[in-house]
């Protein structure tokens, strides 16, 4: 299709000129703001190039939003949850530098592990989500699922005969997010299924998990000693390891509503 163009349009003929062009060309962000920035750049004098400028990165702003938009939908996270949600006050066991040092994704990037253990309400999963989230708006693939379902998952891959694949799959992501691990005890073949995939990402992709158990509670969950510390191994080798505590910052909370005068 070839627009046609003149010289002296009308300001209704231009308007519709760009419409249908940005449409040809998928420049949403540019249809829908045109105007708006229009009316700006007469204002504030802009030169063309300041004009042009202000439309393509208006666009390439909008497109990398809704890129990470994507990339947080498809890592299936149960709930959003943020950094800047979190009361680092309430759990002096997390230090707040060392989040923020591991929200640049640095760790990711060099295909490190890392472990959150702690008791339920001490914070874990929310930090597990929320590193999870600030590594897809950085650009990584990211998926997360709790480590029974991924157990689950496996063994019904297994007995489809499509282990390879499904292996493949969580090995190709940026970063595998693993909550509730330790949480239930594993038959042998499942813990099996789970150490494949762990092996298939050792130093090539990044692991975080979330456990209410200290490694030394894992053969509890990895009943064969050896398979338990060889899994160990994988996730703590050259990574982080934050301990949460085991006061929960949850309960206290509900506590202290409670307490409050009505």
């Amino acid at each position: 299709m070839t627009l046609p163009r003149q010289r002296g349009l009308t300001e209704q003929a231009a308007d519709t000129a760009i419409d249908t062009a940005c449409r040809l060309l998928r420049l949403p962000s540019i249809r829908n703001e045109f105007n708006e920035i229009a009316d700006r750049a007469v204002k504030d004098q802009m030169t063309y190039r300041g004009f042009l400028a202000e439309l393509l990165m208006t666009e390439c702003d909008d497109r990398a939003r809704r890129r990470s938009e994507r990339r947080i939908k498809a890592a299936g996270f149960p709930r959003e949850k943020s950094l800047r949600a979190f009361d680092f006050d309430a759990n002096p066991n997390i230090d707040a530098a060392t989040i923020h040092t591991l929200a640049s994704c640095e760790w990711i990037k060099k295909s490190q592990p890392l472990c959150l253990i702690g008791d339920s309400g001490t914070g874990k999963s929310h930090m597990l989500i929320a590193l999870g989230t600030e590594a897809a708006m950085k650009g990584y693939r990211v998926r997360y699922t709790l480590a029974t379902k991924l157990v689950n998952e496996l063994v019904e891959a297994a007995d489809e005969k499509q282990l390879n694949k499904t292996i493949a799959r969580y090995g190709r992501v940026d970063l595998l997010c693993t909550d509730e691990l330790g949480y239930m005890e594993l038959d042998r073949h499942g813990a099996e299924l789970l150490f494949q995939v762990l092996t298939e990402r050792e130093e090539k992709n990044s692991v975080a998990i979330a456990s209410n158990e200290s490694f030394g509670g894992w053969t509890k969950t990895f009943t064969d000693p050896r398979l338990c510390a060889a899994i160990v191994d994988r996730l703590t080798f050259n990574g982080t390891i934050i301990e949460t505590g085991t006061d929960s910052y949850r309960l206290a909370s509900t506590r202290a509503r409670a307490e409050e005068p009505a």
